[in-house]
């Protein structure tokens, strides 16, 4: 059975025959590890002379951006990222400087360490990590975990995070905006419940369904539901929704639409494996990545990952999976161009590719405990999905 999250999400298969061990994860920070892994060529250009400063932050119970904040307001620099990390999670990262020269020392505070490495001569971008390592204790499980050894066989799903985990609520905003239906957008982000949610915020977005109450409310919304604030104080103030929806920053806004194309691909991806398409080797006329994410067509004889469409204003019809795709758009309603959103511009998205199935190495298990390294982009909750087969993957820590 697929859990009721899942076919939320778009996700409607399996592509392991494996039983599933049951399980939890995240019952403490330390049962999820995660180390980020760069390109050797950037890892031999780290020098002790002098350019833009590299660290090394490691954390524990915060978030990558909460914990950037923190060094900003503790030692006044700024640091980038190149990829964010969650607080459910013991985690290291490499995080730059973006000046030159200006750079401090190693320090540690309860939840985060910055460890100064070296200096690079341009600042560190996302292209430069490559992946991720992981290791994850499951506890409460059946004691077979060494007996999966299908890691190469497990469909690169976006996880749940990308949804908004508890409430999963991300694509159906981006769609309401694609739709410039910002009403009901403005509704979603406001009223949305879920029954993984905790009763208060429910009880809270069930007053806020009724705009009537806007103004009632407006103080009794907590202070960490900071975008329904910003939504509530301009629908208060001009009761514009698009207006509303604009006051939003810019990156949400495009995740939002992100999380909408996250949703069709995974429909896709299911619906191509319910279909009997082999989704793990590329085949002549397919679109595939080569070890460097370089992307083109297949090329017989070269190591390449097969790649599927990311739906966006540039959609390219010419895959074998546009049969899926095109069904996919024409249920939901949707049609290529509407990425370009003549309303919100700045929230386009032309689309892409994205590899069709996780590329996992550095395998290992060990008693309950499981090891891995997948490149980026891809989700470790979603290998861990096939090798658990959770009843309900939120209880379970996902």
């Amino acid at each position: 059975m697929i859990p009721e999250i899942d076919c939320q999400i778009g996700i409607s298969v399996y592509s392991t025959k494996f039983p599933g061990i049951g399980g939890r994860i995240r019952v403490k920070p330390e049962d999820f590890q995660v180390t980020e892994l760069i390109s050797e060529k950037i890892k031999n250009s780290i020098n002790d002379q002098n350019g833009y400063a590299v660290y090394k932050l490691k954390k524990k119970k915060i978030d990558t951006n909460h914990a950037l904040s923190g060094i900003f307001r503790q030692k006044g620099i700024r640091l980038k990222s190149l990829g964010l990390k969650d607080a459910s999670a013991i985690t290291e990262q490499f995080v730059c400087s973006g000046n030159k020269g200006k750079s401090i020392e190693s320090f540690s505070s309860d939840k985060y360490s910055l460890e100064k490495i070296g200096f690079v001569k341009k600042p560190l971008s996302k292209k430069d990590m490559v992946g991720n390592h992981f290791k994850l204790k499951i506890s409460d499980c059946k004691n077979d975990l060494e007996s999966f050894v299908e890691f190469d066989k497990i469909l690169n799903f976006y996880g749940y995070q990308r949804f908004g985990s508890k409430r999963p609520v991300t694509h159906l905003i981006g769609k309401a905006i694609l739709q410039m239906d910002f009403d009901r957008a403005v509704d979603l982000i406001l009223s949305f419940t879920s029954s993984y949610d905790s009763k208060e915020n429910n009880e809270i977005r069930e007053k806020l369904s009724d705009r009537e109450n806007y103004q009632q409310y407006f103080d009794q919304v907590p202070v960490q539901m900071d975008i329904e604030r910003i939504v509530l104080k301009e629908m208060i103030e001009h009761g514009e929704s698009v207006r509303a929806i604009r006051a939003i920053p810019i990156s949400l806004r495009r995740f939002y639409i992100q999380a909408y194309q996250s949703f069709i691909f995974n429909q896709s991806l299911s619906a191509a494996f319910l279909d009997g398409e082999n989704l793990f080797e590329a085949q002549s006329g397919d679109v595939c990545f080569d070890h460097n994410g370089i992307i083109g067509k297949y090329v017989k004889g070269m190591d390449q990952n097969l790649a599927l469409p990311f739906v966006g204003y540039s959609y390219y019809k010419k895959t074998r999976f546009d049969f899926q795709i095109s069904k996919i758009l024409k249920q939901e309603e949707i049609s290529p161009k509407d990425f370009f959103i003549k309303e919100m511009q700045e929230a386009s998205s032309e689309g892409g590719f994205r590899q069709a199935a996780i590329h996992c190495t550095d395998y290992s298990s060990h008693g309950n405990v499981v090891e891995f390294s997948l490149s980026r982009g891809s989700f470790a909750t979603i290998l861990l999905r096939e090798i658990m087969k959770p009843d309900d993957p939120i209880l379970a820590g996902f």
